[in-house]
């Protein structure tokens, strides 16, 4: 197949797994995990000399693309292996390009981290290794960012689009999704911001998205 992605679904590698899955591509998954040092082998270093996952090698005609940073490999997946018909998760236009850039990118730079801190001392940690204090640090930090979010959310609504670029969900939805999903075990952090909770839970409960969860 001339698509190969790198990673574990329980990692940034769910974006462009989820991205391929949306789009209905053919794609060989190479289920690399994050521990254990299958991302420090000769052989992977000569894919992504960060050592990190997913990494995504397109094999095309004009020759082998190599992409990795997740958000990048749902953004390239999406324009270059989707069609702008109105109807996948491809930006049709100028202005669904820019709303999937600038979101997605807002994603990892305003929001990552601390969805991240969410998760890990609300839920994925074992009791005794969580900090409470690090997450509300981190929920009070993310509630200043989700207003920015929720009050876009509000005008799509008034404007009768229910996703972030469009009426359709698209890739900017995938990849702000995919950040801010981590997030959800912030119960007052959610109930306090409805318009984000509900686009959250639509978003993750699309066939693609379980799909690619279900991924080895």
């Amino acid at each position: 197949m001339p698509l190969t992605i790198h990673g574990i679904p329980a990692s940034r590698a769910i974006r462009p797994l989820w991205a391929a899955t949306e789009l209905g591509l053919a794609f060989t998954h190479v289920p690399t995990p994050y521990l254990g040092g299958a991302t420090r082998t000769p052989a992977f270093l000569s894919l992504n000399p960060n050592g990190h996952i997913p990494v995504l090698v397109d094999a095309r005609p004009e020759g082998e693309v190599v992409v990795w940073e997740s958000m990048a490999c749902a953004l390239y997946l999406a324009r270059h292996h989707g069609q702008p018909d109105g109807a996948s998760i491809t930006p049709v236009n100028p202005s669904e390009d820019a709303e999937a850039l600038r979101w997605s990118f807002w994603a990892v730079t305003e929001c990552e981290a601390d969805a991240l801190t969410v998760l890990m001392h609300r839920e994925a940690m074992p009791a005794e290794r969580r900090k409470p204090e690090l997450a509300q640090a981190a929920e009070k930090r993310l509630a200043v960012r989700l207003r920015v979010l929720e009050q876009h959310l509000a005008v799509q609504r008034a404007a009768g689009w229910a996703y972030l670029a469009a009426e359709r969900f698209t890739v900017a939805d995938l990849c702000v999704a995919s950040v801010l999903n981590w997030a959800r075990p912030a119960r007052e952090l959610m109930r306090a911001h409805p318009l984000t909770h509900d686009w959250i839970v639509r978003c993750v409960e699309r066939p693609a998205h379980e799909a690619a969860r279900a991924l080895g």
